[in-house]
């Protein structure tokens, strides 16, 4: 089994037919939660750009990387971190890498407030270019993930801005660049890198090297994912699962480790605004949250959330880096709920 490859071209500023590729999204969205799109407009040669500085720091040594560390981003929570870092179900992922978002300078009002996870990128000495790369990368995405609201909006039978309007007017953004160094001698043949997950979030574009690993679970079934040049995986996170009532589903994936060499990706998330409140278009009463729950990997339904994204992803990315969240964030974010 393959997953799809959906041409978003007409919402891209392509000509073509727009209401064929939002029915085709909201197929693919009902079956899978995962497919991969192509004509999106993003320049490939930035793309190859990006891949070869995101190399070229990864080989940096490990005190030089250090120097942004992921500590000196303050509230920002930007910054590197390194192999063993960052935490999936309370097990340390084989990987290392740096976290971006939207670039907001000191006089930015949400700054100004001391609002978590905005703010100032920590970019390389280094690699200089990095810089213009990603910032050139993360608005080229931002684009793109308005075009694929608008093209879910419409799949599920509403006006083509009612995302927009309810959630993504002033949308968090995050650029994860990750490697994947190969399995160490020694390391468990089963290790995964990543293991099962689902994204908290909105909607990821993923970009992944031609090493392959990443593989989603659809309808009991595993799935590998392998790279497909120019095309972003793109898969649904825990909050379309949540205003969809689980119509469309956030699906279940993890990456194996490479066997040789080592793993670029460049996972976007594009997600609801700190204050957008959660919802959904069709509340799911006790006895579906409860299958819900059986059906998940991590046992807990996403159609119990309730208060704004900020508040949720402030919990999520606290348990993600806990040393961090303790010293960053004040209050903590259980005092924010």
């Amino acid at each position: 089994m393959e997953l799809p490859v959906i041409d978003v071209g007409p919402f891209c500023g392509r000509g073509g037919d727009r209401a064929a590729v939002a029915a085709r999204i909201g197929e693919v969205c009902r079956a899978h939660g995962f497919f991969s799109v192509v004509g999106h407009g993003v320049d490939a040669a930035l793309r190859e750009r990006l891949f070869a500085q995101s190399r070229e720091f990864f080989a940096l040594d490990e005190q030089v990387k250090l120097e942004i560390a992921m500590g000196h981003g303050g509230r920002a929570w930007r910054g590197y971190f390194p192999l063993g870092g960052e935490l999936t179900s309370g097990v340390p992922d084989l990987k290392e890498g740096i976290y971006f978002g939207e670039e907001l300078g000191p006089d930015d009002s949400r700054v100004r407030a001391g609002l978590p996870l905005h703010g100032a990128n920590l970019f390389p000495a280094q690699v200089p270019g990095l810089r213009a790369s990603v910032l050139e990368w993360i608005a080229a995405l931002t684009r793109l993930g308005h075009a694929l609201t608008e093209a879910l909006s419409l799949s599920l039978g509403r006006d083509g801005s009612w995302i927009a309007e309810r959630f993504t007017t002033d949308p968090i953004l995050l650029l994860r660049i990750f490697h994947y160094p190969a399995r160490r001698p020694g390391d468990p043949a089963a290790a995964w890198a990543v293991g099962e997950h689902t994204d908290y979030g909105f909607l990821t574009l993923l970009a992944q090297d031609g090493t392959g690993g990443l593989e989603v679970r659809s309808g009991g079934t595993w799935i590998d994912v392998p790279p497909l040049a120019d095309a972003f995986v793109c898969n649904l996170g825990d909050m379309l699962d949540r205003l969809t009532g689980g119509i469309y589903r956030s699906t279940p994936h993890r990456v194996r480790p490479p066997v040789a060499g080592g793993r670029i990706s460049l996972p976007f998330f594009f997600d609801p605004g700190f204050a957008a409140r959660l919802q959904a278009i069709h509340p799911i009463g006790a006895a579906a949250r409860a299958a819900d729950r059986a059906a998940r990997w991590d046992s807990a339904s996403v159609h119990e959330i309730e208060g704004t994204y900020g508040e949720y992803l402030l919990g999520k990315v606290s348990r993600v880096f806990p040393a961090l969240a303790a010293d960053a964030l004040d209050p903590p974010p259980e005092r924010l709920r």
